[in-house]
């Protein structure tokens, strides 16, 4: 037994990681310190080297770590190879509305999942926003919503990848259940980014056929590698080999990504060693393994019973469970993987949802925590936008708050319909 009881121990433990973000701690290494001051809390201190050891031998944790580094390490090639940009490039040349490229443009790069990668396409956002006359506070909005609308059914996301293996649910059954909610994020960003503002085409010339052939093309090109590891995923997930199972199926495609993008971009041995330099790469990695650390310490230490008592008793409503504990951990470590981590441990633990999740549970889950980071101000890409754009984050909110409103009873819908 640990010092403490289990609710004492993490209301310490929340205000331990409330205060490591507020003092701006990477997000890998606010998630472990958390984890060990929990165990350090609630655990019998000989167990605690037990549960490192056992989180660090899980098949499930092996693969997403690596499938995290992967993912990172494909993200920082694709900009230090400025594939990146030419990629961004095709897409302006082969749409010819500022409004659909500032839609499309965010989202596309989003399909890189960096830390704080909305800073990527800031500078993209802000030249074609440029065209329409956009307030500050606007081009930061558009930049910031359209970027994180394809990760709710992207099957390269780290977080649907954690979620997936935490709820014991395919990727697949995850991502079809998202559809609508992306849908309504796609058309309530549009209304509100382009509210009133004039419907102008891009000042150039239109493209003649044979241009717009070539477009496509280095398009195509631009974008194979991560297409490649999409399709890689798939293929792997159908051929009954069982990696899915255990995830090694994403693992194995990022690499093969990798390998793509090396050929494409022709990029010299100095390069590619850039991103092992950086901090970076190793902080998102990190914080892949905290999340399952974070997990397996609060399982250990019966937190999970401080719910149970309430929901056995009637005292919390399911529906509040299944969103309000992972879009409160998402919006807290303004990560959706430590949401969905934290949120699963606690769901399962108390009986009513034993794992594997129904798929309906698992997309609900993933949804609450997703959008809680999504609208966290410790949320990276939120703090370099606004910053970036010169505008404060209460301007940003004026747009996000009510975009999350719309969205979030979306998600609420499909999950009672479906």
């Amino acid at each position: 037994m640990g010092f403490v009881n289990p609710a004492v121990a993490i209301i310490a433990a929340l205000a331990f990681l409330v205060v490591l973000l507020y003092k701006r701690v990477n997000l890998g290494i606010v998630l472990n310190a958390t984890a060990l001051f929990l165990a350090l809390l609630a655990l019998d201190w000989a167990t605690i080297p037990r549960v490192i050891y056992e989180t660090s031998v899980d098949l499930l944790t092996i693969s997403v770590v690596l499938a995290t580094f992967g993912i990172m390490l494909l993200s920082q090639l694709y900009k230090e190879t400025g594939v990146v940009n030419r990629l961004s490039e095709s897409i302006g040349r082969l749409i010819n509305n500022p409004k659909i490229v500032l839609s499309v443009l965010p989202a596309v790069i989003g399909l890189l999942p960096v830390a704080g990668g909305a800073l990527m396409s800031a500078p993209l956002v802000d030249l074609e926003a440029e065209k329409l006359k956009l307030a500050p506070e606007k081009k930061a909005y558009v930049n910031l919503w359209f970027r994180h609308t394809i990760f709710p059914v992207y099957p390269l996301s780290p977080p649907i990848i954690t979620a997936a293996l935490l709820t014991g649910v395919a990727i697949p059954m995850i991502i079809l259940r998202q559809i609508p909610v992306v849908i309504a994020m796609v058309i309530i960003g549009f209304i509100i980014g382009f509210w009133k503002v004039s419907a102008l085409k891009n000042e150039e010339t239109p493209a003649k056929k044979g241009e717009r052939t070539s477009d496509f093309k280095k398009f195509l090109k631009f974008f194979s590698p991560i297409l490649t590891t999409i399709i890689a995923t798939i293929v792997l997930d159908s051929i009954g080999l069982g990696l899915a199972q255990h995830g090694f199926d994403v693992v194995i495609a990022v690499f093969i990504g990798l390998i793509v993008l090396v050929s494409i971009s022709g990029l010299n041995r100095r390069v590619f060693a850039r991103p092992f330099r950086t901090w970076g790469i190793y902080g998102i990695t990190l914080a892949a393994y905290g999340a399952f650390l974070l997990r397996n310490i609060m399982d250990k230490a019966g937190v999970s019973s401080i719910f149970s008592s309430l929901a056995v008793g009637g005292g919390v409503d399911v529906i509040l469970l299944l969103t309000v504990v992972p879009g409160v951990f998402g919006l807290l470590t303004g990560s959706p993987a430590g949401g969905v981590a934290v949120g699963v441990s606690i769901l399962s633990g108390i009986g009513m949802f034993p794992l594997p999740f129904a798929p309906k549970v698992a997309a609900l889950v993933y949804i609450s925590a997703y959008l809680g980071y999504t609208i966290a101000p410790t949320h990276l890409c939120f703090t370099f936008t606004a910053d970036y754009f010169k505008c404060t984050l209460g301007k940003m909110y004026r747009y996000v708050i009510p975009s999350f409103l719309v969205t979030f009873p979306i998600a609420l819908l499909v999950y009672f319909l479906f």
